[in-house]
């Protein structure tokens, strides 16, 4: 049976989270035998949305004799060496409209860390051809805690929360993955800072991708890495846009010098939730200790 195009992004998601697993082990064979399998799925993403494409082209074509259709004028997806659907200037953009979790789980995936729901509307601008609506955002991860206290791990993705690393509560204002990691989704003293490096990498990474491909990054894309860049020693100086490269370079430079003691606490507080948590709690949080007492009568209104 074909992969469908979302299930081929989701596997690629979780190669890319077990690469960066076993590169930080240095566990050599297995990030040789996850890389392989990255680049096989690669090659099935790209021959997925070549179909996909070929079908939507047919489907759209008009006959002879109808009204001619009017031409979109937004800039094209592309599928550029990787399984994001950047921006391409000088293409018609697909008819298809994506639906607001999978703008989210795009942008979270780009960015590779818990973010805000302002970071990940600005990352899937600067990236994507359609526009994320950031008030849909304030009720997303409600209906997504809904549908999997309804139907459990029947999706392949869930927008979840992050959480705190003390009481393991959803840390205020931020979206995570449900197959990321729990330790990724901890959000540790250290943890802001070493996520926005990740962040920028993130960001530095794609644009590398697409002049790889041929396709310039639009000046949002660019204008985003600066703002990165210029809160990160060594980024950036003085030159006209940053250098992609550079940015990588002193962002990971920066994080090594937090990872010991962040990867500590996130591990840490990742053990206790999964002792103290129930597969919801996991993605969602644990419910306030204020919501706690007043269920059990020792609050009262």
């Amino acid at each position: 049976m074909t992969a469908s195009l979302e299930e081929l992004e989701e596997r690629l998601s979780r190669l890319r989270a077990l690469l960066r697993e076993a590169r930080r082990a240095r566990d050599a064979a297995a990030a040789s035998r996850i890389h392989a399998e990255l680049r096989e799925a690669e090659t099935a993403w790209e021959r997925a949305m070549d179909a996909e494409e070929a079908a939507e082209a047919a489907s759209t074509e008009a006959p002879a004799e109808a009204a001619p259709l009017a031409q979109p004028t937004a800039p094209a997806t592309t599928r550029a060496a990787t399984p994001f659907r950047a921006q391409v200037p000088g293409k018609p953009a697909t008819a298809r409209a994506v639906p607001i979790r999978e703008q989210v789980h795009q942008a979270l995936t780009l960015l590779g860390a818990p973010a805000s729901p302002k970071l990940i509307s600005s990352v899937y601008e600067a990236f994507f051809t359609e526009p994320l609506i950031a008030t849909k955002l304030a009720s997303l991860r409600r209906d997504e805690e809904r549908s999997f206290t309804a139907q459990g791990y029947a999706r392949p993705y869930y927008i979840c929360a992050a959480l705190t690393h003390d009481r393991l509560t959803p840390a205020r204002g931020l979206l995570a993955v449900s197959v990321w990691p729990l330790e990724r989704r901890i959000v540790a003293p250290l943890s802001p800072r070493a996520d926005f490096l990740v962040h920028a990498i993130g960001t530095a990474e794609q644009i590398l991708r697409l002049d790889l491909a041929g396709y310039p990054p639009s000046g949002a894309a660019r204008q985003l890495l600066r703002r990165f860049a210029l809160n990160i020693p060594g980024a950036y100086e003085d030159e006209e846009a940053p250098d992609p490269e550079r940015v990588i370079s002193a962002a990971r430079a920066e994080a090594a010098v937090h990872q010991q003691a962040d990867d500590l606490q996130r591990r840490t507080a990742a053990d206790r939730a999964r002792l103290q948590l129930t597969d919801a709690q996991k993605l969602f949080g644990a419910p306030p200790l204020h919501d706690v007492l007043r269920g059990s009568g020792g609050l009262t209104s």
